[in-house]
């Protein structure tokens, strides 16, 4: 009955009249002619010894051969996170939504996660070594997704409020291993590179100009001229300038303004003018949300006794913050790619690295093979922080409707 439903609905949504049957004909056939010229270049033309070879360069940048043990920790480390929030979501629906957070949708992800790490490996012919750390870390994480839905439900209260609070000693774990520290020899930034760095510059951006953001918006919004005026300066500014051209600047100016001992590498410089320039964009679109929301809910919050501060923290941010989440993910996925700039300042992230495998003689002619490798990389990172922020959006929607 279910499925006859379902054949019903996609009936009716590619084939509801003659001109939408022919436009769904062309447009199948156009796919499948473009797939089938995609899958033979992809089998039978392309060479992947490019990617073979300079894997780990991709991957990590010039990182030391005897240190990449802290990675590889690292990455399980963060698969096992990633599995127990995963399936403590799931276990943990709120009551009106667990038609919408466990649908078969969920177990497909974890299928397509499976699948890829299986092939991937296999389709880029890496080693084996490689292949079966790899494989083994996409089975923790599927594991750990099991083990937390079915055994989440027997923790304490405490430790399922408690667990959020993992992921930022996580990201500071994480920082300590891949930068030394603690007793662990230090790793200079310059080694760093391709999608360690990426993710390195994005991550820190994220996280610092989120708050950053939060603030400038609630002082556009100030009643103290000096403090209004100045977040406007500093926003206009920002979002006039280009972020190549800051980025230029934070490599020299810094440099110059700053003495010597307290310069910053240019890792951190750049990372710092990626925050400032986030945080300009997520200002608007946290104004965006305090403007959308009616003045009703401050002045209800100023009737129950709560000062100005607490009205703003516990009553109108977060319902703000929720209308504005789209908007901020937009920001991220767009700061996401704004790191391939950083190639342009002498800094082998992805794109960087990428280039300099290209300009080796024996690779000339690969090209096609490292920017498909790059496209799938950032697209499985931007759809990561896409499908968050969906399962974001349904988790705190007041009124969720079925897809």
């Amino acid at each position: 009955m279910e499925r006859s439903s379902s054949l019903q609905r996609l009936r009716a949504a590619l084939f509801a009249s003659r001109l939408d049957g022919l436009i769904t004909v062309v447009l199948l056939a156009a796919l499948l002619a473009g797939g089938q010229a995609l899958l033979h270049w992809l089998v039978f033309k392309a060479q992947w010894a490019v990617i073979q070879a300079n894997s780990t360069l991709f991957a990590i940048g010039r990182y030391p051969l005897d240190q990449q043990w802290r990675l590889w920790l690292l990455s399980v480390l963060l698969a096992a996170a990633t599995g127990l929030s995963w399936g403590w979501l799931r276990a943990f629906p709120r009551p009106d939504r667990r038609a919408l957070l466990w649908p078969a949708n969920d177990r497909l992800a974890a299928a397509v996660l499976a699948g890829l790490a299986l092939l991937l490996p296999l389709f880029l012919q890496l080693s084996a070594a490689i292949s079966q750390r790899w494989w083994g870390i996409t089975a923790l994480l599927l594991a750990c997704r099991w083990l937390a839905g079915r055994l989440g439900p027997a923790l304490p209260a405490a430790v399922r409020r408690g667990w959020p609070v993992i992921w930022p000693l996580l990201y500071l774990l994480g920082m300590t291993l891949i930068a030394g520290g603690l007793g662990l020899p230090v790793v200079s930034p310059s080694r760093w590179g391709g999608l360690l760095l990426t993710l390195i510059e994005a991550s820190f951006a994220i996280l610092l100009c989120f708050p950053l953001g939060v603030l400038l918006a609630l002082g556009r919004r100030s009643r103290l001229p000096l403090l209004r005026w100045l977040s406007v300066l500093y926003i206009e500014f920002i979002r006039g300038a280009p972020l190549i051209t800051l980025l230029f600047l934070g490599q020299n100016i810094l440099g110059l303004l700053l003495p010597g001992g307290f310069s910053p590498d240019r890792v951190w410089r750049a990372a710092w003018v990626l925050t400032f320039f986030a945080a300009a964009y997520v200002a608007e679109a946290v104004r965006s949300g305090l403007v959308a929301l009616p003045p009703g809910q401050m002045e209800a919050a100023r009737a129950l006794g709560l000062p100005v501060h607490q009205a703003m923290l516990k009553v109108v941010l977060p319902q703000a913050l929720r209308v504005a989440l789209p908007a901020m993910v937009g920001q991220f996925i767009n700061l996401l790619q704004d790191t391939t700039l950083l190639s342009l300042i002498g800094l082998f992230e992805l794109l960087g690295t990428a280039r300099a495998v290209m300009a080796n003689p024996a690779f000339l002619g690969k090209d096609a093979e490292v920017y498909l490798v790059l496209a799938v990389l950032f697209w499985c990172c931007c759809a990561a922080l896409g499908l968050g922020s969906r399962a974001l959006e349904t988790r705190l929607n007041s009124n969720p409707q079925p897809a």
